[in-house]
């Protein structure tokens, strides 16, 4: 035998036993880190008590779903009420389903027509889509270059690969079924209630969509208005959101933070502190200084993350402020990995209640960290560890007995009444020939999450004593998984659901929102019903609804 063939043999011998080993291996803890666990919770919840819902802003559309996160204060909650069921398999009847194409990670809705009606409105790859709001119909399209290269022909062919194979030989196919997104231009899309759409594309332009005709739903999709932020907010945004007084707010990776009056025809502009002290440049692949989109109150607040502080920006009207005179700050949060939060900020709080801004922080092992949102009590003690006196909790996320001491997420924390809830993102194993960091990670929990091998498992739910003033855990249930998209909360039905995975198939998962036990489950399907990062919503009629890997769905069980 040749010596270049023994090399060969050799080599493929020696990956094929590493490949072996990696099909057996499981997480291995990492040493223990230096912040304590949070204590249990000390005291039971009232079920029947309603916590306070964040204040409507009525310069959004008045549907259930206008922006992201459902609201300015990005809790992902609801009051309607969800589904109640029992665990069972959806058939095609209990779907209704349409092709859009990649990058459909939500639908937004309008206002309510003068037929009765509503529309969704979803913006993607394949560019942006009008539907009708019950039956899914297309009433227009408005198309993008390369609309037709992602048809459904080369989903179902893409869907089927992945079916047959996603497992670490089918990373390939992953790779090249998620390359589409390379395309996608206006990941953040908003609805006013003037019924137009505002998306921010990747070069600072905003432009404005509506109807051709005015009150008529079926009519085609036309540009109302286009803006052009100045170049140094221009580039990529990473988020969009909407003042009390209804001025558009963008932040930009590079530290600044624009406001855009709902006509597009002016703007304010400032720059955060310390983007003229800190590397703003990015730090890993899609790592900028602001990685995630802002919260606002309804008292002007802004409160955005950068690489190592949180931020109140205080919007006064026809300015940003970020002197703490007028009730601003700055404020240091753990950053153990150098790349600072995942996390969309949340609101928590409203009313007489204590209010805080909640993220994850930046640790290996990311911890739920609340902010007082507006002045800290007198009598506060600051916590052991924590960065800044601002910090009112600080809990390890660890999903209990899993003991996960390397977890990071790229979701906001979702939060209803005093409660915050995040879910594991951390793929179980990682082949050996895989990057065991950054945003690669994202193919084996996207494409991948609902193969065992990979799929993350781990909920867990921390709650704010407001007696004793401290961040408990409230349970964890580490059986169910929520591999790669947002939950949503319905205080109506006292339940948080998302969509999780269950032998390798993608399901709706069910859990009382107090206990955190599951009360049932759905199973929907094969990969075509794959979240990939989506967050689901409930509707007017209590279903859910959710973007899927090449489209959008609505579960009517």
């Amino acid at each position: 035998m040749k010596k270049s063939k023994i090399i060969i043999l050799l080599v493929l011998a020696i990956a094929l036993v590493a490949y072996l080993k990696y099909c057996h291996q499981e997480q291995v803890p990492r040493p223990d880190l230096d912040l304590p666990l949070a204590p249990q919770m000390t005291e039971k919840i009232d079920v029947n008590s309603i916590p306070n819902l964040p204040p409507k802003n009525t310069f959004l559309a008045e549907g259930v779903n206008p922006m992201p996160h459902g609201e300015p204060a990005q809790q992902d909650v609801t009051a309607i009420a969800g589904p109640i069921d029992v665990s069972k398999r959806l058939s095609a009847d209990d779907i209704t389903y349409v092709h859009l194409g990649p990058g459909y990670f939500g639908a937004f809705t309008s206002n309510v027509y003068p037929n009765g009606k509503r529309i969704l409105w979803a913006n993607g790859v394949n560019g942006l889509y009008k539907l009708d709001e019950e039956t899914y119909e297309i009433y227009d399209h408005f198309e993008t270059p390369v609309s037709g290269t992602y048809n459904e022909e080369w989903a179902n062919e893409f869907t089927a690969k992945l079916n047959k194979n996603n497992g670490a030989t089918g990373i390939p196919t992953a790779i090249k079924a998620m390359s589409p997104l390379k395309d996608l231009s206006g990941v953040y899309i908003m609805v006013g209630k003037n019924n137009w759409v505002y998306i921010a594309d990747n070069d600072g332009i905003i432009t404005a969509y509506g109807d051709a005709i005015e009150n008529d739903p079926t009519s085609e999709i036309v540009i109302k208005a286009t803006f052009q932020l100045p170049p140094e907010a221009s580039g990529p945004s990473v988020g969009m959101n909407m003042t009390f007084d209804g001025w558009i707010i963008i932040p930009a990776e590079n530290g600044y933070l624009a406001a855009v009056s709902s006509d597009l025809s002016e703007y304010r502009i400032i720059r955060l502190k310390h983007a003229d002290t800190e590397d703003i440049s990015t730090q890993g692949v899609g790592y900028g200084w602001v990685r995630n989109s802002a919260a606002i109150d309804d008292a002007g607040g802004i409160y955005l993350a950068s690489r190592n502080h949180m931020h109140k920006v205080v919007w006064m009207g026809d300015k940003f402020s970020i002197n703490e005179s007028d009730g601003a700050w700055t404020a240091k949060y753990r950053n153990g990995t150098g790349n600072g939060t995942g996390a969309t900020p949340s609101l928590m709080g409203f009313g007489e209640e204590d209010k805080f801004v909640v993220i994850t922080d930046g640790d290996i092992r990311m911890n739920v960290t609340l902010f007082w949102r507006d002045e800290i009590p007198e009598n506060w003690q600051s916590l052991p560890d924590a960065p800044s006196s601002r910090i009112a909790g600080q809990a390890p996320v660890n999903m209990g007995e899993l003991n996960i001491e390397d977890i990071q997420t790229e979701q906001s924390v979702v939060v209803a009444g005093y409660g915050a809830m995040v879910v594991n993102n951390r793929p179980r194993n990682v082949p050996f020939f895989f990057p065991k960091k950054g945003r690669a990670l994202s193919v084996l929990i996207g494409p991948f999450g609902n193969n065992p091998k990979f799929q993350p498992f781990g909920v867990q739910k921390f709650q704010w004593n407001p007696h004793l003033q401290r961040l408990e855990q409230a349970w964890v249930n580490t059986k169910v998984s929520s591999p790669n998209g947002v939950p949503w909360v319905s205080l109506g039905s006292n339940h948080v659901y998302f969509i999780g995975a269950r032998d390798n198939e993608w399901t709706l998962e069910a859990l009382d929102w107090s206990k955190g036990q599951s009360t049932f489950h759905y199973i929907i399907g094969d990969q075509k019903y794959n979240s990939l990062y989506s967050g689901i919503n409930i509707d007017d009629e209590g279903r859910i609804f959710y973007g899927t890997l090449w489209g959008f769905a609505r579960l009517n069980s």
